[in-house]
């Protein structure tokens, strides 16, 4: 009986796979990043501190890639699967399925985490749901430029922050080079963005992935928050996703005029000496 319940339920379409792949990745991504958030913010500081959430989003990171990563990549990110369709990785054919397993994956995350904290949310706003003031709850869902942060400000934060997130993933499988261990990369991904968090989370909230974004805005702007969630920070929702697009381009850049365009596999001929040349490869 299993075996025909299994037999009928399996997909075939490689796409549809790498769109659920993407799915469950996001999913399990955000349900972690997003929950510590809520429990941060909801506990008013007795229930975890800043770090509490950077160490949600690396363990939401490590896991999502464990469960996505032999099907689709894992990529979890829209300015990384764009940017693999611009560099020829990834066809563009299935750039709409990545898109949407992603925004799929992330939106049922926000209601996930909204229903599970409903309470707590009802408690702490008394049902008035709020993107400012002082018990603006939108901030838990999606980013937010501080106060205090000019809009080029945080352009800028968002763009340099995708940088060293793309720089890091190109150096941790970097097969030409130094690559980590083979089973550390999902544990290293993590750790990469535990330290972008640590370093670079106080200007913007480290969107550094539309997909970790918008669909969550989206879901805050259904759920009762309204369309506040897209007018404040001066109309910043767009933010995340064209500034974390372009640093990404420009993280792979980098990296390719700096190590990759250089370090190229040495010759079979051998070196002077008449000794084998190691492959760099």
């Amino acid at each position: 009986m299993l075996e025909k319940i299994q037999k009928a339920l399996t997909i075939r379409s490689g796409t549809i796979r790498e769109l659920l792949a993407e799915a469950l990745g996001m999913f399990i991504l955000m349900v972690f990043g997003l929950s510590s958030v809520a429990q941060v913010v909801l506990g008013r500081g007795d229930f975890g501190q800043h770090l509490s959430i950077n160490l949600g989003f690396g363990i939401g990171v490590t896991l999502g890639i464990h469960a996505a990563g032999g099907i689709s990549g894992a990529h979890l990110n829209a300015a990384i699967t764009l940017t693999h369709c611009i560099l020829g990785n990834l066809s563009w054919r299935k750039l709409p399925a990545y898109l949407i397993g992603q925004f799929l994956g992330s939106f049922m995350a926000a209601a996930t985490v909204f229903g599970l904290y409903y309470d707590a949310l009802y408690d702490y706003t008394k049902g008035n749901f709020t993107v400012t003031g002082p018990t603006a709850t939108a901030s838990i869902f999606s980013t937010y430029p501080a106060p205090y942060v000019s809009f080029v400000g945080g352009f800028f934060t968002e763009f340099m922050a995708t940088v060293m997130l793309l720089l890091g993933i190109l150096i941790i499988h970097d097969e030409k080079n130094n690559e980590a261990l083979k089973g550390t990369q999902a544990l290293l991904t993590g750790i990469l963005v535990l330290g972008i968090g640590l370093g670079m989370g106080l200007n913007t909230g480290y969107a550094i992935n539309p997909s970790r974004d918008l669909p969550p805005r989206v879901f805050t702007a259904i759920a009762g928050w309204g369309m506040d969630v897209f007018k404040a920070g001066d109309h910043w929702w767009w933010v995340p996703l064209t500034a974390p697009t372009l640093g990404s381009l420009a993280g792979v850049l980098i990296h390719k005029l700096f190590i990759d365009f250089h370090n190229q596999p040495v010759l079979e001929s051998g070196n002077e000496k008449g000794q084998p040349v190691v492959e760099t490869s």
